[in-house]
């Protein structure tokens, strides 16, 4: 399902090769970004609580360094935000570029932080800082990683091509796991809280030849071009801020957001909370359970191309509501599995919740592009994918682990998870497909 009132650019004979950039450097730079943002929901379950936030208290502690997990999701909308009217007004590729580039510096800087121990209560307060600037980051990439690659896809294979960028969350976090397994066995538990886990961090200065790249090598979009012209050609009362114009239509900035709150809570509440469920209150390995949620980025990859195809055959709506109806019925099966400590049940478990999480990832990204038209589609996506990202992933591993300390049971995260899910039900039909056209009053389109 192509976006309404969009032409397909006129094929050239190096379109291919730039279409092959563009992926290359969508998919690296969101790798790196992920890499870079995940890492640190890592850290915090691992270290940060006793590095940062010591305390009498295991509970407080790790309630703590949670919380500044769920302050970098509040700089997210901000981000979107800021490079949301860059990349609308300026272009997708110069947004792309600063916002790889304040990733690479905030997160080079929390591996040089110096902890509690050393000078006191500027310790946290600096890591907020950072961990909002790397919020800040994310918010902006996402729209410049996925708009390259979306809007230089052909018009039936925008699923497909709008998905790819997503990879890079597999790569970043399998990247990042693989570097935590390894620190972990090559140092003892006191070097790993000493200097161990600043070495993630500190190996983000790889952004920097990937930033040189983008700016060197990347072109912006054609699309982009046209919405350019056509926006400067039509007398409008609309404000020329994309960022005005997205919040002059709150109701379809909602339905976005709960659309897609059950993949942003189901994935980071696959990757951390239930990271940190298995190892301090099942006393499951670090190392296992670092493996299986590696492992289990495969089947995110695999459900995140594969349904995103499908998704350019049957409609996106059909097939994100089949991912979230899904992913929330899985939210019963999953804690019982992991509780059986058993590795099998529990990579199954993880598994395929991811998978299920990949069904929403796949058609997502161009569910939520269509939803804006291409002058104001890079603050509109953003704004949405972000303010998903607040309300369900910044604060899922938190509540998790207050739900799970308040019940005594898992059930009760299950049916926060599954609550997401009948939300984004109601949710997706409603969400409209926009054109320059009707720009002023997004229309409802069906699946």
């Amino acid at each position: 399902m192509s976006l309404q009132g969009s032409a397909p650019a006129t094929a050239a004979p190096t379109a291919v090769p730039r279409r092959g950039r563009v992926l290359f450097a969508a998919v690296a730079a969101q790798s790196i970004e992920y890499y870079d943002f995940l890492i640190y929901g890592t850290a915090a379950s691992l270290v940060f609580n006793t590095l940062f936030f010591p305390s009498g208290s295991t509970l407080t502690s790790t309630l703590a360094s949670f919380a500044t997990f769920a302050v970098g999701f509040a700089g997210r909308p901000i981000g979107a935000a800021i490079f949301g009217h860059i990349g609308d007004k300026f272009g997708r590729k110069p947004a792309l570029l600063a916002a790889m580039l304040l990733m690479a510096v905030s997160s080079t800087l929390i591996g040089l932080l110096p902890t509690y121990g050393t000078i006191g209560s500027g310790a946290p307060i600096l890591l907020v800082v950072l961990r909002i600037a790397q919020g800040i980051s994310v918010g902006g990439q996402f729209g410049g990683s996925t708009l390259l690659a979306l809007e230089g896809a052909p018009p039936n294979r925008r699923g497909l091509f709008g998905s790819l960028p997503q990879l890079g969350v597999v790569v970043g976090m399998i990247t990042g796991t693989l570097v935590f397994l390894l620190i972990s066995n090559v140092t003892t538990s006191d070097q790993f809280a000493a200097w161990g886990w600043r070495i993630p961090f500190l190996l983000s200065v790889v952004m920097f030849p990937v930033a040189y790249y983008v700016h060197r090598y990347l072109e912006d979009t054609p699309e982009f071009h046209r919405a350019e012209a056509k926006l400067s050609a039509r007398k409008s009362s609309a404000p020329r801020s994309s960022v005005l114009r997205v919040l002059r239509h709150p109701k379809q900035l909602l339905l976005v957001a709960f659309t897609f709150l059950p993949a942003t809570i189901a994935f980071y509440g696959i990757v951390t909370g239930v990271l940190h469920y298995a190892t301090e209150d099942l006393k499951i390995s670090k190392d296992t359970m670092l493996a299986v949620v590696m492992i289990s980025m495969i089947a995110f990859a695999a459900g995140t191309i594969g349904f995103a195809f499908l998704s350019d055959l049957v409609g996106r709506r059909k097939v994100f509501a089949a991912g979230a109806a899904f992913s929330g019925a899985w939210a019963f099966v999953l804690f019982p599995m992991v509780e059986t400590r058993s590795f099998p049940l529990i990579l199954l478990a993880v598994s395929v919740g991811q998978f299920a999480v990949g069904a929403m990832f796949g058609p997502g990204t161009a569910l939520l592009a269509e939803a804006f038209p291409a002058s104001m589609r890079y603050a509109g996506s953003s704004l949405g994918n972000q303010l998903a990202n607040i309300l369900g992933a910044g604060l899922a591993p938190f509540i998790m682990v207050a739900l799970t300390a308040a019940t005594h049971t898992t059930v009760s995260v299950s049916a926060y998870m599954a609550a997401s899910s009948v939300v984004s039900l109601i949710a997706v039909p409603l969400v409209g497909v926009a054109t320059e056209e009707t720009a002023e009053e997004p229309t409802r389109v069906p699946a």
